[in-house]
């Protein structure tokens, strides 16, 4: 069979996946796109056929593997302006002219123009995005319209909308109110549900599902009117027949002028910085860790964005939300993205007159949801923890955004930060008369650390003004290769670089190459942070950290069971990338590690995410490593529910044993050597798991992964989790020598 056929053959097996997958994208782009639309006070429809239109054309001409498209949060802002200035026509021109734009730097290969802003200044430019989403559509949630200048004194009206809140003379808009608080309260707690079956309906959907049920509950059961103020209901959803009859007709004629080309140019610069950050953040999702061809992609953006803006929706980019559940619920290639775009299709032409039951403060809660996520304390605190000197990057993006526009917002970003680096090098001349060297050396070494190894050199300075250098020499070089970067003769590396860096170690080590950092040992930095920024100085900073109570309780059992504690933070997380279970997880640190001396046996709390960018969520939990004395088998093993019945028909299929029915109800086993993996789960082997607690047993050949719930341990679950780990090695021990 040829490499051609059995591309096709692999894209055929994988289509059930990538159709279920598509289905659960649809369920969170149908009311997001509702509610950005309306947000932009664009018409409902325009959200739909934004998707639907980048859907199915960058699944067909796009670069990227796994991201989903639509529109996009970061540009409700920019949008709301264009509809305001130039009206709605002349909005879907400068709409079209924008996609226009963007097929040119893709065609320009200009895609690295997303290294020259500095990490810290995107960062204030999207959390400044989230509190204009989040101060304009609070009000709405809460049953209020209100008109104000500036984005300021929409945030600065919070307070006087929240107490007025359930104080409305018509109940209609205090039911609005409530329909918009429960909303919220969905979209808060329904992630902290650890729940399987559950979270195969994301939270945006229960909303519209409840909304509807609320609304026929008062009319079939009640016979009585929707109580909530039709003000605050969705009206006029079109049917398919009716939105392709009324296709609207852009207007060119503000075309010359300032407001029109500024519409333009902050249109492109948010759809392409949100597109770039989101497709660089999805690549590292991706489970077979493919490179995503982002000059490609944008021309595709472009070009969808053109269609859609014909069509009368609005600017295509790549979404981060979507995109992650994509990954998460099993998409592998670009036709997750097509079905995505299908089903909604099917959802306006069989349910687009329900959708009109929905009220607008349900819609917008989810976008106040977004808004904070965007703009979450958190990110301060973690800002803060890479430097003092980036939350001030941060904070002069985001209020200048805020008081401004996002164009001057991320300028001054830039400028502050450039300040920042000549006060703290206290060298002007450094960046001036370097900025245009050539500072990066690369050379393939002969006899290095491997057959096919590369040293990179790199001098002066490597900060976001000249990143592009670097990162054009680390691009040509495959990913299952060794590198050796040294930065011992650069004087001043930066904040973005060190977390691109990182980016790429995580990258090669996962290719199955090896990325390391040298020459940093003469560097100081006033935080812990790997992403804070590095400066040649002669005296480093140590900071020593004290043990919790938890932490002193471990060191305690670790001398009852004779095993060695490590209570330190490591990211030496390696050995973990081989199992199925962190295939779509990224892996931040484990810590707490218990072992004994012959390390065959490694218990650890471990901190990972699932998702990224406004999806992340941190999950931390407890898991146990043990070393076996011979290869075992690939598997899986899981405790076998409804879910994994189903999964076991579309997606991945059960291994049974006739002979053990009680296991084969019970358990849910896969993996792709069927005979092998029969052979090694002998009599002796099913029955110490029948007769046992459940835990996630997985392994990869040479180790076995065993963990039970989505939490840290107690104590007493980790002695039980040793005991079980010890007990099930002796078992397959015992089996190794009577083989």
């Amino acid at each position: 069979m040829s490499l051609k056929e059995n591309k096709i053959a692999s894209v055929f097996k994988a289509l059930p996946k990538n159709i279920f997958s598509g289905f659960v994208v649809s369920l969170i782009a149908l009311p997001l796109g509702l509610g950005l639309a309306m947000a932009s006070e664009a018409p409902p429809i325009a959200g739909i056929i934004t998707a639907v239109v980048g859907g199915v054309m960058v699944s067909i001409l796009g670069g990227s593997h796994v991201t989903i498209t639509g529109p996009g949060n970061g540009l409700v802002g920019g949008l709301l302006i264009a509809m305001t200035v130039l009206g709605p026509f002349g909005a879907y021109a400068a709409i079209i002219v924008s996609g226009v734009v963007l097929l040119v730097l893709g065609f320009l290969r200009l895609g690295k123009l997303a290294d020259f802003f500095p990490s810290s200044a995107i960062q204030g430019m999207l959390a400044a995005i989230g509190l204009i989403i989040l101060g304009k559509q609070f009000h709405i949630m809460l049953g209020n319209r209100i008109k104000r200048d500036g984005n300021i004194d929409y945030l600065l009206e919070i307070p006087t909308t929240i107490k007025g809140a359930f104080l409305y003379d018509d109940t209609g808009f205090t039911y609005a109110a409530i329909a918009g608080v429960i909303s919220l309260a969905i979209m808060v707690f329904y992630s902290k549900i650890r729940n399987k079956y559950l979270q195969l309906i994301p939270a945006p959907m229960w909303i519209v599902l409840l909304s509807i049920g609320f609304s026929y509950y008062y009319e079939l059961v009640l016979k009585l009117p929707n109580p909530i103020h039709p003000a605050y209901m969705i009206s006029n959803i079109p049917a398919l027949a009716e939105i392709v009859a009324d296709i609207p007709t852009p207007d060119f004629s503000t075309i010359g002028t300032l407001p029109f080309w500024s519409s333009v140019v902050a249109l492109t610069l948010i759809a392409s910085i949100e597109s770039l950050l989101s497709i660089k953040a999805v690549d590292k999702l991706d489970p077979q860790k493919r490179r995503s061809n982002i000059n490609r992609d944008l021309k595709a953006l472009g070009l969808a964005t053109v269609g859609s803006g014909f069509l009368g929706g609005l600017n295509v980019v790549t979404v981060i939300a979507r995109s992650s559940i994509n990954v998460n619920n099993g998409g592998s290639n670009r036709s997750s993205n097509f079905f995505h775009a299908s089903f909604l299709v099917l959802f306006i032409g069989l349910f687009s007159t329900q959708l009109t039951r929905i009220p607008l403060p349900a819609l917008m809660a989810i976008l106040v949801y977004t808004g904070y996520k965007l703009a979450s304390p958190v990110m301060i605190g973690k800002i803060f923890s890479i430097g003092r000197e980036q939350l001030i990057i941060f904070f002069g993006t985001l209020i200048t955004t805020l008081l401004v526009d996002l164009i001057t917002g991320i300028i001054i970003g830039v400028v502050i930060t450039f300040i920042i680096h000549v006060i703290l090098t206290k060298s002007f001349t450094l960046f001036i008369r370097n900025v245009l060297k050539p500072n990066v050396l690369m050379f393939r070494e002969a006899g290095g650390i491997s057959e096919n190894s590369y040293f990179v050199s790199v001098k002066h300075f490597c900060t976001f003004l000249n990143f592009y250098k670097l990162k054009d020499k680390l691009d040509a070089i495959s990913e299952d290769t060794d590198v050796v970067v040294d930065f011992s003769m650069c004087e001043f590396v930066d904040h973005t670089v060190m977390e691109n860096l990182h980016n790429y170690q995580e990258l090669f080590s996962k290719r199955g190459g090896h990325f390391e950092v040298i020459g940093l040992d003469m560097h100081d930095t006033k935080s812990e942070h790997p992403f804070a920024l590095r400066r040649l100085l002669p005296i480093p900073n140590v900071i020593k950290n004290s043990l919790t109570r938890r932490q002193i309780a471990l060191e305690e059992l670790a001398k009852d069971y004779h095993l060695t504690y490590d209570a330190q933070k490591s990211t030496k997380v390696h050995f973990l990338e081989t199992f199925y279970t962190f295939t779509t997880k990224k892996i931040e640190h484990i810590t707490n590690r218990l072992s004994n001396s012959e390390n065959i046996i490694n218990t650890f709390d471990i901190t990972f995410s699932e998702g990224e960018l406004i999806t992340k969520e941190i999950i931390r939990t407890t898991m146990l490593i043990i070393k076996l004395p011979n290869e075992v088998p690939l598997f899986t093993l899981d405790k076998e529910g409804l879910l994994e019945k189903f999964y076991s028909l579309a997606v991945h299929k059960d291994i049974n044993f006739k002979e053990h029915s009680d296991f084969s109800n019970r358990f849910y086993l896969l993996g792709d050597n069927e005979i092998a993996i029969r052979s090694f789960f002998t009599d002796e082997l099913i029955h110490f798991f029948e007769s046992n607690p459940y835990y996630h047993v997985e392994s990869n050949g040479k180790q076995l992964l065993i963990f039970n719930k989505e939490r840290i341990a107690s104590i007493k679950e980790i002695k039980a989790l040793l005991d079980y780990g010890k007990r099930l090695r002796q078992v397959i021990c015992e089996e190794v020598i009577t083989l």
